[in-house]
């Protein structure tokens, strides 16, 4: 019986792909081009039932709206394999109950991070050739989009060129060094360009809030940080320093995502368990870095980060923006970061007030 229904449904399928053959050549005529407004006039194989097609259906027996990126009801190749228009594309996407403004705005995504990765393979080349030292320092609460952020900056980038420090805890060895020791270790050469995943400022939050620190440590690192960026700065090596800011109600949705998710597990720690319960402690110790580490020649970059996507992209127009690289003029992208987004440490007097 199966063989029969099979059978049955060929000769349909056979006959609405010479339709559309015709179709095609009807409306492409002799010079075999197609406008943008005769490609919607083509009739397209819309799935049906019958046809070698069924509708995923929820559990329950709804049809549920998917998001990119999320499991579930979406499109299957057999799907994408049928799509012969625009419009029938658009068809399919209701039909499965997608949500097209996820869509629409994951495609720009990608589309704009393209172009802007485009421009960073430029910017390295400039490093290179000219010598330069970059230092990027990403900062920011647990779970802020810190690594994936760095991810679509080098994604594209030449790795003999480049590198991302993300280092341990320190070793017993370690402990007994000047702390800034381990990090000059790990600065960039000439011609490089170095992300550091967390970095020397560690000890201005994560470590007196969990208690990794003392407070005589504390003060110290405060008084000499400065001075040892300013040292980097005048030996010629360019610091951008970003901080990641979320909301506590993101924060912890996106714990909860990891939970949930066995191939982020690993994201989970002992700091970040406590993130939540501590969260006015990171509060306090950061305003304190920020109202004592902001100086003119290495100003911290603020990064509202409760829109993964948005973050990403104007953190890279910020570097592409502020570096003056060869070929910059020629970019065929916006570069000005966006200032909604985008915005640099300004001191407050409440804010000094510890």
């Amino acid at each position: 019986m199966a063989a029969d229904r099979e059978s049955m449904g060929k000769p349909k399928v056979k006959k609405d792909r010479q339709n559309v053959a015709a179709a095609v050549e009807a409306l492409a005529g002799k010079n075999g081009d197609l406008l943008a407004d005769e490609l919607e006039r083509i009739p397209t194989l819309v799935p049906r039932e019958g046809d070698g097609y069924s509708q995923p259906l929820s559990k329950n027996g709804d049809r549920t709206a998917v998001r990119i990126g999320q499991t579930g009801p979406g499109l299957t190749e057999e799907d994408l394999r049928r799509i012969t228009t625009r419009k029938g594309l658009l068809q399919l996407l209701k039909a499965k109950n997608v949500d097209l403004e996820e869509v629409r705005k994951t495609l720009l995504y990608e589309e704009e991070l393209r172009a802007l990765q485009v421009e960073l393979v430029r910017l390295q080349r400039w490093v290179q050739a000219d010598g330069q030292r970059i230092a990027i320092l990403v900062e920011g609460r647990d779970a802020a989009g810190k690594g994936g952020t760095i991810r679509r900056f080098t994604e594209h980038l030449n790795p003999r060129a480049m590198r991302v420090v993300a280092l341990p805890k320190p070793t017993d060895e370690e402990n007994g060094q000047w702390y800034f020791q381990r990090y000059i270790r790990q600065l960039p050469n000439k011609g490089e360009i170095v992300f550091f995943d967390r970095s020397w400022h560690n000890r201005a939050v994560v470590e007196p809030v969990m208690g990794f620190c003392s407070k005589k440590e504390h003060q110290r690192f405060l008084q000499q940080v400065t001075e040892f960026e300013h040292m980097l700065y005048e030996d010629g090596v360019t610091i951008i320093k970003f901080w990641f800011s979320i909301s506590k109600d993101e924060q912890a949705s996106r714990f909860e995502a990891r939970r949930q998710n066995p191939l982020k597990q690993w994201k989970l720690s002992l700091v970040d368990e406590k993130a939540q319960e501590l969260w006015d402690s990171y509060t306090r110790y950061k305003e304190e870095m920020f109202g004592k580490t902001h100086t003119t020649f290495s100003p911290w970059i603020i990064v509202k980060a409760n829109d993964k996507q948005a973050a990403r992209l104007e953190s890279l127009r910020y570097v592409l923006n502020l570096l003056p690289y060869k070929g910059k003029e020629e970019a065929q992208i916006r570069l000005t970061p966006d200032p909604n987004v985008i915005t640099r440490f300004h001191r407050k007097m409440v804010e000094l007030d510890f």
